[in-house]
């Protein structure tokens, strides 16, 4: 894959978002922005574990494990609108200010221009600001999915786009650092995105995005403390809130 994309090519790709890559109205359903039969993550993923997906129902925590305390809970998605270009091709900073700690995630907007694109305008709306990582798998796929705010598994914005950068079926094709997006199935992404705290296989379907620079051990403090109802797949057991998230 090429480092660089020329101006040419920029064009094109920016012509390609506006005409084809984004999808009216259509809900997210996620690695599911639903989960995947082994779920994946999902806006629906469909590894032979659960994947990331946009299903799962958070449960009140007993306490607060390794984050502070927060009375965040699911609400309907704020609509900020839909994208309209693409940022230049080069590398961005999120953050997530967490209650459980702060997590950086480097993004790839050459790899991924379209998916990093679309993440940094629902940032800059504050689509993610007080929303809480609904999904925490354990056994077999080891991630925290967060990006629905009504901590369902099905929330997402008013639009979907497609597929980019995915990567070669082989083991540990996800490994810890990752972040990646969730999804229904082919072209499905919305907001829904998975922090992968271990190396992980999972079907080729999800967009890989980002790779955690600071914070990984916040997110493995989170996996540690387990889930909700002590299964391998289910609400974390501590409230997960991101307080704000920002991009530069």
């Amino acid at each position: 894959m090429k480092n660089r994309i020329h101006a040419k090519s920029q064009a094109a790709v920016a012509a390609l978002f506006l005409s084809g890559f984004l999808l009216a109205a259509c809900s997210t359903t996620g690695v599911s922005e639903e989960q995947a039969s082994s779920p994946a993550p999902s806006d629906s993923a469909s590894a032979s574990t659960p994947a990331p997906s946009d299903s799962a129902t958070p449960a009140a925590p007993a306490s607060t494990g390794p984050c502070k305390p927060s009375s965040a809970v699911g609400s309907p998605a704020k609509d900020v609108g839909a994208p309209n270009d693409v940022l230049p091709a080069k590398s961005y900073t999120f953050n997530l200010k967490t209650n459980c700690g702060d997590i950086e995630i480097t993004a790839d907007g050459v790899k991924a221009p379209i998916t990093v694109s679309t993440l940094a305008f629902l940032t800059k709306g504050g689509f993610y600001n007080g929303t809480i990582c609904h999904r925490l798998t354990t056994q077999g796929l080891f991630v925290l999915q967060c990006g629905d705010p009504t901590a369902t598994g099905g929330g997402g914005p008013n639009f979907t786009f497609k597929d980019e950068n995915l990567p070669a079926q082989q083991d540990n094709n996800y490994p810890a650092g990752s972040v990646a997006m969730a999804n229904s199935g082919p072209n499905t992404n919305g907001s829904q995105f998975f922090l992968v705290y271990a190396d992980t296989t999972l079907g080729a379907n999800y967009t890989l995005w980002g790779k955690i620079t600071k914070g990984l051990d916040v997110v493995k403090s989170i996996a540690t403390y387990g889930t909700a109802d002590g299964s391998g797949d289910g609400s974390p057991k501590a409230t997960v809130e991101i307080i704000n998230a920002s991009v530069k």
